[in-house]
């Protein structure tokens, strides 16, 4: 039997991500808090756009990727009345793994099952189908959902119990952000010593310095092109999460403070809606 999948939240990430699951033949519906952008791909792509109460009353597997943890629970409240007995929701978000375990007894309660499953991999990945995505929650249940998870995905890897999955994406957005921090204040030195940008990142990424943020916003940052790969604000929301996160571990939080301060610095001077590359802005010379 054919499992009928919906997708819930078609932003930047969310809508390639229902576009993958529509090329696999496994989207029945899309929702929105803007309905009429679920309207709009609903009729590009042939499937229904109801109410979240219609979305639970007839769909299998149930994936949405939305903003803030407080979205996360609305859906999930909207969506348990009527949910489907044995259906699984899937939530792509980043939020707490507090905020995963109650929306997990939320849908529980309802009769269904709930994954944990922030990604990683920005908006290129949604669009390109090579998101790594980490999950939290019952091996079974993932098994259950993974054809629709590999639809957008390169790699699918269980991480553990429900929280686990929002776990090792707090463990992920503190390597992003320091790894920012390292290859823009590099990358402003080599600039500030007139170093040939087309020579100095292809040297740089061919030895121990060589990494993802280098090699795809190298080029653009220097250029002081900003376009959205990964806002910086919604990692600045992401690291809020982390904080907290760290402080219950009782583990170092200097990537995160120095991050946050930055972020917040540059959301002030109207720049949240940059790409995270954008923090270049605050290492060159003043």
């Amino acid at each position: 039997m054919t499992l009928k999948a919906a997708f819930i939240g078609l932003g930047a990430m969310g809508a390639p991500m229902a576009g993958h699951l529509h090329a696999k033949g496994l989207l029945a519906a899309v929702g929105n808090r803007t309905q009429a952008r679920a309207d709009a791909l609903a009729d590009e792509l042939g499937v229904q756009a109801p109410h979240l109460a219609g979305i639970a009353s007839a769909c299998d597997i149930i994936a949405l990727c939305v903003s803030a943890d407080a979205d996360v629970i609305g859906v999930v409240e909207a969506l348990a009345p009527t949910l489907k007995k044995g259906a699984v929701v899937v939530d792509h978000s980043t939020v707490s793994p507090d905020t995963a375990k109650k929306a997990a007894r939320i849908i529980g309660d309802a009769g269904g099952a709930f994954l944990d499953a922030p990604v990683s991999g920005g908006v290129e990945g949604a669009k390109n189908g090579k998101l790594s995505v980490m999950v939290g929650g019952e091996a079974s249940v993932l098994e259950t959902a993974r054809p629709v998870l590999e639809a957008y995905a390169a790699r699918v890897t269980h991480m553990g119990p429900v929280g686990s999955g929002q776990a090792t994406k707090a463990v992920n957005q503190v390597l992003v952000a320091g790894i920012a921090q390292a290859v823009t204040e590099g990358l402003a030195l080599g600039e500030a010593l007139g170093l040939d940008a087309d020579r100095l990142i292809p040297t740089l990424g061919a030895g121990a310095a060589g990494n993802w943020f280098l090699e795809k916003r190298g080029a653009t940052m220097l250029r002081n092109e900003f376009s959205v790969g990964f806002k910086l604000a919604l990692l600045h929301k992401d690291l809020g999460i982390v904080r907290g996160i760290a402080a219950d571990a009782g583990t170092d939080r200097t990537i995160i403070e120095q991050s946050l301060a930055d972020f917040a610095q540059l959301m002030s001077e109207g720049y949240g809606d940059d790409d995270i590359s954008g923090l270049i802005r605050l290492k060159r010379k003043s």
